[in-house]
């Protein structure tokens, strides 16, 4: 039985690549493409893939990680590889926190992606080989602690739990050693992928989930 696979990616060039690439080989086959997220939630749906390829970078209408986030919450099997050329600790353990099985840099050869989608596939991890240390130890952390909201990195937990103290913009931007203009920025971000109006309705979200202890 073939294994579908849909693509979700922003580069027109790059998705028929993937395609060209998988579609040649034995037991895969390509179920379709997205370049936003809305797109991406649409068509997982309608076509129920084994896989689904998710870059991190999307066009206007939401990013990897959310796509990835929504993708779990709607069905916890769906099983999602990410293809990204992003290496960065925050990328990847946000894609983990999301419900991503594993993750490839997108300059992996042909041979590591096609073990990587049949692996995501038959229910196992795959990781490129530069990041598989790092996403060992996220997973034994992740065994003990868990995530209150996987969708955010771990910058935006930090600056989402210390607003949830009460501490205002400025008092956030000393105690983490940011700009006000990057907290203002890390909150923009925090409000959309929570799906919450504003400042206020984001801190009861959070101490719902036991963030925003005592300063």
């Amino acid at each position: 039985m073939s294994v579908r696979v849909v693509i979700v990616d922003d580069h027109p060039m790059f998705r028929m690549g993937l395609r060209s690439l998988l579609s040649s080989l034995d037991g895969l086959e390509v179920a379709g493409e997205a370049a936003d997220l809305r797109t991406a939630l649409d068509l997982v749906a309608a076509t129920r893939p084994g896989v689904v390829l998710m870059d991190l970078h999307l066009e206007a209408g939401g990013s990897g990680v959310e796509a990835t986030a929504e993708l779990v919450r709607r069905d916890p099997d769906v099983r999602v590889l990410v293809v990204t050329m992003l290496d960065d600790d925050d990328s990847l353990f946000a894609a983990m926190r999301a419900g991503a099985r594993g993750y490839l840099l997108k300059n992996a050869g042909p041979d590591e992606l096609e073990r990587a989608v049949r692996a995501v596939a038959n229910g196992d991890a795959l990781f490129s080989g530069p990041i598989a240390q790092r996403a060992l130890g996220f997973l034994t952390g992740a065994r003990q602690s868990g995530s209150p909201f996987p969708e955010l990195t771990q910058r935006e937990l930090d600056v989402l739990d210390l607003v949830a103290r009460g501490l205002d913009n400025l008092a956030v931007a000393r105690r983490l050693s940011l700009s006000d203009k990057t907290v203002r920025n890390y909150l923009s971000t925090i409000l959309m992928k929570l799906r919450v109006a504003d400042r206020a309705q984001a801190i009861v979200r959070a101490r719902e989930a036991g963030l925003g202890g005592v300063p």
